[in-house]
């Protein structure tokens, strides 16, 4: 009996609004708010999009992980590093101690300057491009500097060990280092609001004759695990009751090689609460496709996210219920129980009066 009687207190038939939804008011009365949503079509034009992300790969070295991002209107950008943050990490997850940059390479007192000769006291350093220089006055004074004047001619830097600034900075040492860890990545990238691509790629990437060719600097013989964790995935500002589906998705690849591709479209959303504070921000739905890496293909194995827009844009808007209404429902409710109360009351009184009949 005592069973039946918690069930039937834990009977519920009025459904609660979740506590976020209300507002306290002097009176210690709740009148809780109401979202209203509408569809609209977009007609937004030129606008910025700010794309925050982290991503864990376990199987992927940071000096060998670069961000690249396309666009339908033409443009590029090709290992991203600005607002961009790695962290390596080991086969547990924990992070580990980065070092700085420079540290453990050989020391070259005398680098190779670009007219051939070493650097003299009196001169001011200009390092060679190796053949790579747009002009005569062109410089290269690191192995980055070098990368880019060769990504920039469309060429591959497959031998960085006989290139004098990638030594003196001790970068092949640094990839070898590395082996057998992992990377997190994490930061935001801004890019045009038209449909395109961002790619964490596992080796840097060029152009070339328009289609993309992977350079894994002395280790284009590996291959390389894909296996991912999307820490966090999403297209702008947070605003409440937002949902990333993205967020914390895990995919484990027991072989190596592949592309692994999430198709995304990005609906643009605008919040606006109770107090008149406007969010311009995004939802966005996913799919999701693997590809493995077929012979003669020329891919880059890494995680692609393919995005688009929606030609309707969803608006919320938080109201607080006007206070006519709030007085209809209370009478609404009055009336409600009075209606009841009558109905009990007369069955109650015509069921008194039938026993009674049989009673005399």
């Amino acid at each position: 009996m005592n069973r039946f009687a918690n069930k039937l207190k834990s009977l519920d038939a009025y459904p609660k609004v979740n506590d976020d939804f209300y507002s306290r008011t002097l009176a210690g009365l709740y009148l809780h708010t109401v979202t209203e949503t509408k569809l609209l079509v977009d007609t937004s034009r030129g606008e910025k999009l700010r794309i925050n992300f982290d991503v864990t790969f376990p199987s992927i070295r940071c000096s060998l992980l670069s961000l690249d991002a396309t666009d339908i209107s033409g443009e590029k950008h090709y290992d991203i590093k600005h607002d961009i943050i790695k962290r390596r990490i080991n086969a547990h997850g924990d992070v580990i101690e980065v070092k700085q940059e420079g540290i453990g390479a050989p020391t070259i007192e005398n680098p190779l300057q670009r007219h051939g000769g070493r650097l003299d006291k009196n001169e001011t350093y200009c390092g060679s491009c190796f053949g790579a220089e747009s002009s005569d006055d062109d410089c290269c004074n690191s192995c980055e500097e070098v990368r880019e004047a060769y990504r920039k001619k469309g060429w591959g830097m497959t031998n960085e060990d006989l290139i004098d600034q990638c030594k003196r900075e001790g970068f092949i040492q640094k990839v070898k280092d590395e082996e057998g860890e992992g990377c997190t990545i994490h930061g935001s990238l801004e890019v045009n609001k038209v449909a395109g691509n961002f790619h964490f790629a596992a080796g840097k990437s060029f152009h070339q004759s328009h289609i993309f060719i992977e350079e894994l600097l002395a280790f284009q013989s590996e291959s390389h695990n894909i296996s991912h964790k999307i820490n966090r995935l999403d297209f702008g500002d947070h605003f409440p009751g937002v949902v990333n589906p993205l967020d914390r998705v895990q995919w484990t690849h027991e072989s190596s090689n592949g592309m692994y591709l999430y198709f995304i479209k990005v609906v643009p959303t605008i919040y606006t609460d109770i107090r008149g504070r406007t969010i311009k921000s995004n939802q966005y739905s996913v799919t999701e496709h693997f590809r493995s890496r077929e012979e003669g293909r020329l891919e880059i194995p890494g995680l692609y996210f393919v995005y688009d827009f929606s030609a309707i844009k969803i608006t919320y808007k938080e109201e607080h219920i006007p206070f006519l209404h709030f007085i209809t429902n209370i009478c609404a409710i009055v009336g409600g129980i009075f209606t009841v109360a009558g109905i009990v009351d007369s069955f109650v009184y015509h069921g008194k009066k039938v026993m009674n009949k049989k009673l005399s």
